[in-house]
This record gives structure tokens, C-alpha cells and sequence, in this order.
């Protein structure tokens, strides 16, 4: 027996000014399916779901739900209609329990019953196989309750059919387990369910079917089962992109950093790295995994000399072997030792570029650190950004327009290929494919693996397990500031690092 269709959408237009999110965009969601929806950068998936779940009203064309058109004008109207949004930031209130946001904006009766509500989500959390007390407050969950709390209170509120956006971007392996877990139950009980993401892995393993946008306009619809990740690729992209990362093994490596009982304050006081020791090797990439918060960025800005370290040694040693104590040195005290560090950090507009510059000028902030000319010559910034774009493709109306103007995708390539040009002994990258599409994000993967045959100690952070354990040559991993482990990315797996990052063992991970 065919199944119907949950939702139908014929000709979706939405533009913003001169840009065209979507174009004439046909989609279907059948009953009881999960479907991903593909798509790199700027190709108008999150526009499409927004349009569904009442964000945006479309320009044109028509929606239909459960075979009735309808008129999506807010999101209490997509609500109405049993269509719910888990957007990647909760939209939840610290202070109180699972149960009471569950509940919070609802209209009824002026005295609540909250025993009564209480055991109805109590029956979902059973039903669905959620792990979530719902007395729990929100500022003791981890991400995954959080996350939890947003489902359960869209089912609470009627939702049939739920759109969750980019699910699994701060999970760790095993919480993605259980999120799938949860996710084919609910397919089970006859929901429909629209994940958007940029983990093809994932994508192949949980849906039953795929959307493929691109440009604001639907290039392909397959079942998953008769896809394979090259082929959704080329979809996204439109030409065929070299999804393999030729990890070479490490010629000759030398200690550069040698990180000692290293320990790094946070707001009020709070200990956000504690205790850290390791080494870090030119010609090798060093990468660092952990839960979102658990220090990671903070490691990497203590070495980079832009966060006070309140405990322990930083020592740098040179090509040569010499050896410098960099432990309260700020960026300017270690350019002027001729030690060159790049840093990619996480806040690329707030600490990485000038918003308000243009391309050569940020371009000429970077170089003006090695560069002491009273009149700096511009003509080198120019070129250099000349190269970043040609190389990285960056897309932008020209030169002289301000940084601001740009994509966050472009002002990644652009942050990043200037740290690359600067030619360091040590680069640091937090980050550093956030925003970007997949042919962009192996462009940098690439570019990292050679700065690592140059002889360069690379150290960076990215989300995706996957790619850090094809990356890496070691992985260190991060639980709530404290090195809990190192790994040979090699040998290791997910499942490994995913135990690391909450502190659990091997023993600990079925109880």
C-alpha cells in the first residue's frame, strides 16, 4: 500500500531583496518517513522549513497538508496544523524543569494542573523511549536533554510531523544513537520527520528518503537506500567533489609546544581548562574533540596568547631547538620573538577581521604585525587576497567591499587562508569549515594536510568525529576542561571518543 502524503509543497518562491532563497520548489513528505533534506550553503533548505513551520511566508505557491491546502501564516498556525521546528538554538528557559517549558505559552484553564501535565509527558517519554526526568531544570541538562525537552514539548503541543535542524551538530555518538533510536520509534508511531543536516554518514544511516537543494531550487529526489554518498554529493554540488583525505604519516617529527600542567580561568572564575599536558609535533595534525563548552577554544586561545593562563607552562621550541617560555606572552610578544603562529579562532568576525575593512585591509592588519613600514604597501595585501579568492573560491563582488557584505561562509575561506599564507610553524585552527559547503570544507581539509607535509604542527578542532578521525594523526579529548584522554585517530573510533567526552569508560557505557 502507497503511502499518502503528510505534506506537499508546489512552487514554493521566496526572495529576500535581489536574492532568491527559493525558486518554484516542489516537496513532498509522505507519512511515516524520515526525510533529509540536502544542501550546501545558501541553497534555501532552512528557507524551505521555515516557510513549513510558519518563520516565512512563501511569495508564491501552494502548501498542502494531510491533502488540504493551507495557509501557514506563524508558527502557531504550523503548530495547529501538528507541524513542529527544533531549531539548533533552544528556545527554552534555564530556570525551570523539563515539564513546566514544556508547557510554557500554552493557553488553559487559569489554575493548572501540573501533576496531570506531568504524567502526559511522563506517557511520551515512555512511548518514544526518551531518556529525560522531567523535573529536571533546564541549566543542569546536558545538550542532548535539551534537545529532548524541544521534542517532547512539540509532540506535547500535537505535532505529527517535526522538522529538526542539523540534530546531531553538538551530540556525541552515543546520543546520536539514542536520538535515531528515538527518531525510529516515532517513524514507527506513524510520525513524519524532516532532518536537515550536513552529515551524509548520518544521513544514510537514519532517512528513508533525500531532498537534494541547490541554488534555491530541488535538483533531486532518491530513496536512500538506492544512494550512496558520492552520488548525494555531486547532487549537492553539481560536479563530482573527491571526498578522500590522503592522511600521510608523520616525516620527522619535532617537538614545537609543550603544554604543562596548564590551567585557564573562565567567568566567575570557573576553570574552563584545567590541568592540561601535552605535546605537540611539527609535521602532524593534533586534534581536539570534546562537548561544546568543555574548553576547547579556550585551550587553543591560551596558546595563542590571547587568553591569561592562570596555572602552568607554555614552552615553544624552534626549527632550531631553541627553546621559549611563552606562557605570559600576548600575539604582539610572541611575533616580536619571530615565533609565527597562525590562529583561526572561533569568533571570526569579533576577533578574527575588521567587519568594516575591505579584503586588502584585512589582509595588511595581519601583515603590519611582521611589517613595521610607517606607509605600508598595499599593493602585497592585494595579492594575497587575490590569491584567497582564486584559490579558495571565494565569492565577492570585488576587493574593496567590506568584510561585512560578505557570507559567513566566504569570511571563513577568506580568515583561513590568510592564517595558511602567513607561512607559520604553528597553526591553529578552531573551527575552521563552519559555515562552509562540502567542496569548500575538503578544499581546507586538503590545505591543512599540506601545511602538515610543510612541516607545520597543526592543532585543530572540528565537530565532525568522522572527519577528525580521517584528519588527525592524534586526537586529544576534552571532558568538562580536563584532558580525558589522546588517541591514535588511526586506531580510534567514534564510540571511543564519544565515552571520552562525557567522562565515561568502557565498563560504564552499558549500565
Amino acid at each position: 500500500m502507497a503511502q499518502s502524503n503528510a505534506v506537499e509543497m508546489k512552487g514554493i518562491t521566496k526572495t529576500f531583496g535581489r536574492v532568491n532563497a527559493n525558486h518554484d520548489v516542489d516537496f513532498v513528505l509522505k507519512k511515516g518517513e524520515i526525510l533529509s533534506v540536502l544542501g550546501e550553503n545558501g541553497s534555501g533548505k532552512t528557507t524551505l522549513m521555515n516557510i513549513l513551520s510558519g518563520v516565512y511566508f512563501p511569495d508564491e505557491g501552494e502548501i498542502y497538508v494531510n491533502g488540504e491546502e493551507v495557509s501557514i501564516c506563524s508558527p502557531k498556525d504550523a503548530l495547529d496544523l501538528g507541524i513542529g521546528m527544533v531549531h539548533q538554538h533552544f528556545k527554552l528557559v534555564d530556570v525551570l524543569s523539563a515539564t513546566e517549558n514544556i508547557i510554557l505559552g500554552l493557553e488553559g484553564k487559569t489554575r493548572l494542573n501540573l501533576k496531570s501535565v506531568r504524567e502526559t509527558v511522563v506517557s511520551l517519554i515512555n512511548s518514544y523511549g526518551f531518556e529525560l526526568d522531567p523535573d529536571k531544570k533546564i541549566y543542569e541538562m546536558s545538550v542532548s536533554e535539551k534537545q529532548t525537552v524541544e521534542i517532547v514539548k512539540m509532540l506535547y503541543r500535537g505535532a505529527d510531523i517535526l522538522i529538526l535542524d542539523e540534530p546531531t551538530a553538538v551530540l556525541t555518538p552515543q546520543e546520536t544513537n539514542k536520538l535515531f533510536e528515538v527518531l525510529r520509534n516515532m517513524r514507527s508511531d506513524g510520525k513524519s520527520i524532516i532532518i536537515i543536516t550536513h552529515k551524509l554518514n548520518e544521513v544514510m544511516e537514519i532517512s528513508d528518503r533525500v531532498t537534494v537543494l541547490r541554488k534555491g531550487e530541488q535538483v533531486g529526489e532518491v530513496m536512500t537506500a538506492e544512494s550512496s554518498i558520492e552520488q548525494l554529493t555531486e547532487l549537492m554540488v553539481g560536479e563530482k567533489v573527491n571526498l578522500d583525505i590522503d592522511r600521510k604519516d608523520p616525516v620527522n617529527p619535532q617537538k614545537r609546544l609543550a603544554i604543562s600542567h596548564l590551567t585557564v580561568n573562565g567567568p566567575e572564575g570557573v576553570k574552563s581548562v584545567k590541568d592540561a599536558n601535552f605535546e605537540v609535533y611539527s609535521g602532524e595534525i593534533l586534534g581536539v574533540a570534546g562537548i561544546a563548552g568543555s574548553g576547547q577554544k579556550e585551550l587553543l586561545e591560551a596558546i595563542a596568547g590571547l587568553k591569561k593562563i592562570s596555572e602552568g607552562n607554555i614552552s615553544y621550541f624552534s626549527p632550531e631547538g631553541l627553546e621559549e617560555d611563552l606562557t605570559q606572552m600576548n600575539p604582539a610578544q610572541i611575533q616580536e620573538r619571530k615565533i609565527c603562529f597562525s590562529f583561526v579562532p572561533e569568533d571570526r568576525l569579533g576577533m578574527g577581521l575588521v567587519a568594516s575593512m575591505d579584503l586588502p585591509a584585512n589582509m595588511m592588519v595581519r601583515l603590519l604585525k611582521t611589517d613595521h613600514a610607517m606607509f605600508p604597501d598595499r599593493k602585497e595585501p592585494e595579492r594575497m587576497a587575490d590569491e584567497i579568492i582564486r584559490q579558495l573560491d571565494v565569492s565577492t563582488p570585488g576587493l574593496n567591499v567590506p568584510i561585512r557584505q560578505l557570507s559567513g561562509g566566504n569570511v571563513q575561506k577568506l580568515l583561513v587562508g590568510r592564517e595558511i599564507s602567513m607561512d607559520p610553524n604553528v597553526l591553529m585552527v578552531a573551527y575552521p569549515v563552519r559555515g562552509l559547503d562540502i567542496q569548500s570544507s575538503y578544499t581546507i581539509y586538503h590545505l591543512l594536510n599540506e601545511q602538515k607535509e610543510n612541516g607545520v604542527a597543526v592543532i585543530c578542532i572540528i565537530e565532525d568525529l568522522d572527519v577528525l578521525l580521517e584528519l588527525c594523526d592524534r586526537i586529544i579529548v576534552l571532558c568538562d576542561g580536563e584532558i580525558a584522554g589522546t588517541l591514535d585517530a588511526r586506531n580510534a573510533t567514534k564510540e571511543q571518543i564519544g565515552l571520552l567526552m562525557t567522562g565515561q569508560t568502557e565498563d560504564q557505557k552499558d549500565e
